[in-house]
């Protein structure tokens, strides 16, 4: 790669070269010893041979002058000097050159510049042969070594790809045992989690076996309870609706009888009935129950089945209540429903709210009455309800408006 560079400063050395300037040497008479020094050089590598002439002594010496113009007037001179070979000087001609003239301190591109254009161009030509000689000769063993090394690295590497197409194929089939064994590792532990959930649900089924073993006098109890239950339906029903009709205005001593009452004639009438009636028993929901009493409603039998009445009666249920009970028990049980609570004293008011109130769905509570009602009140009371346009309406004054199923109303004294 050295001796490249050093080829093309040769070549550029010999494009400086004009034939003007070849012509100057040629006409020179006694040109400088420079230019004749030069030429010299430039014949010993040409190979061309010195002509024989006698000098002051008379003595029979070499001179280059006449075979350099001889070479000069060659019109394929420079194109002589471009294609030289290179490759194969001769090892005596190039000693000579570097024995004679490059050892030579007027043998330079500088001095020679100082002569003639021509002469630096032919000077730069004669060293960078030399050099490219010196180059080509080291490089070239290393050349034909590093050949060697690259045909030694070659059977390497074919070895070395054999070697890795081993590996990759001892790496792939570690993968795959790999990727099985991580399989295998979680099909493991799903199986672990599997018998151990299912150790933990077959201690619960005991447990449960255990409990239920206990529980078997219970449910025993329980079905013949409900199987009782369904026989005496019919007259139970009867007897709670009764109550629902028409018990719910009277004090709980008269109440009583009017029961006792009711379930006489289911007897006489063959009716199968609870013997011993309880309306709570009979219609009440432990869970609304509980809910009555944290609004307020007082845990005494009576008032758990005023409770059953208002929440079980067709008509809208009026409340006998001195004490305000009812009206706090109803206030505390449809809060959450934004009860709307309105009086008779406030006029037409209250009439706005109450239409507002049953189209949307809201409760009601009319509190403080007398006596005596409001007429308007009539058709909402006795729910006249009908069917306008496929919807349920009712009139209310002087409007017809929409009805809301969802729509309850509570009166309190």
């Amino acid at each position: 790669m050295q001796a490249v560079p050093i080829l093309n400063d040769a070549l550029s050395a010999l494009d400086t070269i004009k034939e003007a300037d070849i012509n100057y040497i040629k006409k020179l008479g006694n040109p400088p010893s420079t230019i004749k020094l030069v030429l010299e050089a430039v014949c010993v590598i040409l190979e061309q041979k010195p002509a024989k002439v006698k000098d002051d002594t008379g003595k029979m010496v070499n001179d280059f002058w006449k075979p350099s113009i001889a070479l000069m007037a060659d019109k394929d001179f420079l194109p002589k000097l471009k294609s030289y070979d290179k490759d194969n000087i001769p090892a005596k001609i190039i000693s000579e050159i570097r024995a004679k003239y490059l050892t030579n301190e007027s043998f330079t591109p500088e001095t020679a510049k100082k002569a003639s254009p021509a002469a630096e161009g032919l000077c730069k030509w004669v060293h960078a042969m030399s050099l490219y000689d010196k180059v080509a000769k080291v490089v070239a063993p290393k050349k034909a070594k590093l050949a060697e090394a690259e045909a030694q690295y070659q059977d390497v590497m074919v070895g070395l790809l054999a070697k890795q197409k081993e590996l990759q194929e001892l790496k792939d089939k570690l993968a795959a045992m790999e990727a099985e064994l991580a399989t295998n590792t979680t099909k493991k532990e799903r199986l672990e989690a599997e018998v151990e959930l299912c150790s933990v649900k077959l201690e619960r089924a005991e447990k449960l076996i255990g409990g239920l073993g206990g529980e078997k006098s219970r449910w025993t109890d329980t079905a013949e309870r409900l199987s009782n239950a369904y026989a005496n339906l019919t007259g139970d029903m009867l007897v709670s609706a009764g109550i629902i009709a028409y018990a719910g205005a009277f004090t709980a001593q008269y109440r009583n009888r009017i029961i006792g009452s009711f379930v006489a004639m289911c007897a006489s009438a063959g009716i199968p009935h609870t013997p011993r009636f309880s309306l709570p028993a009979i219609l009440g929901e432990p869970v609304k129950m509980r809910e009555w009493l944290i609004a307020g409603l007082p845990n005494d039998s009576t008032s758990i089945e005023n409770g059953i009445v208002v929440a079980n009666a067709r008509r809208w249920p009026l409340c006998i209540d001195p004490q305000g009970q009812a009206n706090k028990w109803i206030k505390n049980l449809e809060k959450p429903a934004n009860l709307q609570v309105i009086k008779l004293s406030e006029g037409g008011e209250y009439l706005r709210t109450l239409e507002n109130a049953i189209q949307f769905g809201i409760p009601v509570l009319l509190e403080n009455v007398g006596e005596e009602l409001d007429p308007s009140l009539e058709p909402l009371l006795l729910k006249q309800i009908f069917k306008q346009g496929g919807i349920n309406s009712i009139r209310l004054g002087d409007s017809t408006i929409e009805y809301s199923s969802d729509f309850r109303f509570y009166i309190t004294t």
